[in-house]
């Protein structure tokens, strides 16, 4: 099964910029790139931070510009977004009991868990005893098959110090609940802005670059949060029974694609020289 990974998508009330970009029209590359090039994936996943303000208007535009992609689309909140808001707007994402914005999708690979992690008012995620008692739930209830996690904030420190203070204050809680299913296959998260991979107690874990700006790689002591214009980047994920893969791809990237193997692109002095790919292969995924 294929489905993309975005996040950290920021939009303004349209018209505005942020951080001398344009979040909309970067979201609206990203949906044209999908629809040409992904339209075979079974649905596109956003894990928070929709809006940068949290303010109707941004979602409004969202909604939107989503709505012209060509494969479903399942959402998450972050700490950038209003809960009563977003779901104003989206009323077709599903909430639990409690009002909070989390919910299960069945796959043919297994169950998809979307976790709300979002405190109103707070930069850090959290859990509650509500969502925790919630996630414990749908655990037991897919007990006998793979989960995969889905959440804003990252349980674990990254080495940014800057994100680190705002990252899940109930990492053990979570941890545990998670051991006990025995069979996590991965957690994907967003929050941080840049492209990561790596495991949290034995569990994979990844994120991606936010589709605006992103936060610099400084592993230093200072906790000033350093801002960048760094490239944005989307996951293709391809999961079956026994692989999660993940590639990271640039929406903005227009660098030459070539016949590698060809002996005139690789005498090649210039651009122009580069021996063209096939017309199937020129850009396509």
């Amino acid at each position: 099964m294929k489905f993309i990974h975005i996040t950290d998508t920021h939009l303004v009330p349209p018209g505005d910029m942020l951080c001398a970009l344009n979040p909309a029209a970067r979201l609206n590359t990203i949906v044209d790139e999908i629809n040409r090039l992904h339209s075979d994936a079974a649905f596109v996943v956003h894990t928070g931070d929709l809006s940068y303000h949290g303010m109707e208007p941004a979602y409004r535009a969202m909604h939107d510009i989503l709505d012209r992609l060509v494969v479903p689309y399942h959402l998450l909140i972050g700490n950038h977004d209003d809960r009563e808001a977003f779901k104003k707007i989206f009323t077709d994402t599903p909430v639990d009991a409690h009002g909070f914005v989390q919910y299960v999708v069945p796959t043919p690979v297994g169950a998809f868990v979307m976790l709300d992690s979002v405190a109103h008012g707070e930069e850090h995620g959290v859990l509650c005893e509500q969502r925790l008692q919630w996630l414990k739930h749908q655990l037991e209830r897919h007990q006998a098959e793979p989960v995969y996690l889905f959440l804003h904030h990252p349980p674990f420190a990254i080495g940014v110090r800057s994100l680190d203070a705002s990252r899940l204050k109930q990492d053990r809680e979570l941890g545990a609940a998670l051991h006990k299913h025995g069979d996590v296959r991965h957690l994907f998260y967003g929050h941080v802005h840049r492209a990561i991979a790596g495991s949290w107690r034995g569990i994979p874990t990844s994120t991606v670059p936010g589709t605006n700006h992103q936060v610099a790689l400084y592993l230093g002591t200072d906790t000033t949060m350093i801002g960048s214009h760094e490239a944005t980047a989307y996951g293709v994920c391809l999961v079956d029974d026994e692989h999660v893969i993940i590639h990271f791809q640039d929406p903005l990237d227009r660098s030459a694609r070539f016949v590698l193997t060809d002996p005139d692109s690789k005498k090649a002095a210039t651009v122009d020289a580069l021996v063209a790919p096939p017309h199937a292969f020129n850009g396509a995924l």
